[in-house]
């Protein structure tokens, strides 16, 4: 993650935030009148709010909930009128604006907001959101420049992955044995939004507050339901090395070779315009690959198929050059 505070239209500007150090003021309830969020990592992105609207129920009960918005149905007015329209018995209410760049159509509401954004209120936080996108979009510039704060979610590796999961855990009022977290961030393969989805579900899991390597496994016990498409995903978008990996996984699960031969064959001649199980995935290979080449795939599969059932080769080594032949790798 990335912080950095920005210019008002007074030409005021403070340092810019160590990193880590907005969620540390978070959680100590220091929270900036202004923050603009944007970046290319939602789940990311969606972990930052849940960590700010939790300092905020806890710092500010008086008024706990938030009020979230989107910018094109609620509009300027609704936007300011939500951060400077604090009662005399509330003055402090938390504001979030999702999808600020839908504004971004019109300079002149831009540049509106960014004015009323730049004049202080009484204790009030105003968060605008800004969705992914593949660059900077130089339309909200000024809105930008016009927060105090500005924290941009880019994806975490595996160390920053750990620390908001050992902050998740601890907001939870648990802990968690050493390595248990590393391990799920491991298993989850750096995929911020797995891992944010597997970390409520460890969290139902604890005993006597506690998470440990008991319900880390009983967690990431192997599920064919959701491994099956996982490789046929991994198959379809020509990632050797992520279908391997779920093919072993499958595998550990007791999955017959018959079974992982069928919904290749079943993955391929639905792109070849057959009935398929996984339409969505036979469209993505067809798209990858062209029919000469789908067909050679086919019959590879079958001849593989026959070469296992009549013992002339070993079911692993069947799997493991289908998955290379349909992959293309």
């Amino acid at each position: 993650m990335r912080s950095s505070t920005g210019r008002s239209r007074a030409g005021r500007a403070g340092a810019a935030p160590a990193e880590g150090s907005l969620l540390d003021g978070l959680g100590r309830g220091a929270f900036p009148p202004t923050l603009y969020v944007d970046g290319p990592s939602e789940p990311l992105k969606a972990a930052f709010l849940a960590e700010l609207r939790s300092s905020w129920v806890a710092h500010v009960p008086e008024a706990p909930a938030a009020r979230v918005l989107r910018a094109a149905e609620a509009g300027v007015d609704t936007i300011l009128a939500a951060y400077h329209g604090g009662s005399l018995f509330n003055p402090r209410e938390l504001t979030i604006v999702l999808e600020i760049e839908d504004l971004g159509r019109s300079e002149k509401k831009i540049e509106a907001l960014a004015a009323g954004v730049a004049r202080p209120s009484g204790g009030a936080c105003l968060v605008l959101v800004e969705s992914a996108a593949d660059a900077p979009r130089k339309s909200l510039a000024a809105l930008r420049a016009a927060c105090a704060v500005r924290w941009s979610a880019l994806p975490p590796g595996r160390r920053e992955l750990i620390a908001w999961g050992e902050r998740r855990i601890a907001r939870a009022g648990l802990s968690a044995e050493p390595g248990v977290i590393e391990a799920l961030a491991d298993a989850s393969e750096g995929d911020p939004l797995a891992f944010f989805s597997e970390l409520p579900k460890l969290e139902t899991l604890a005993t006597a507050g506690k998470v440990g390597r008991a319900e880390l496994a009983l967690l990431l016990r192997p599920a064919v339901d959701a491994d099956l498409p996982a490789y046929l995903a991994a198959v379809a978008m020509g990632d050797g090395s992520r279908a391997a990996r779920s093919l072993g996984r499958l595998l550990a699960t007791g999955v017959s070779g018959g079974t992982v031969l069928f919904s290749l064959s079943n993955l391929v001649s639905g792109a070849l315009g057959g009935w398929s199980r996984h339409g969505a995935l036979s469209e993505a290979l067809r798209g990858r690959r062209p029919p000469r080449e789908l067909s050679a795939v086919l019959d590879a599969l079958y001849r593989a198929e026959a070469a296992w059932k009549g013992g002339r080769a070993d079911v692993v080594a069947v799997l493991e050059q289908a998955t290379r032949v349909a992959t293309g790798r």
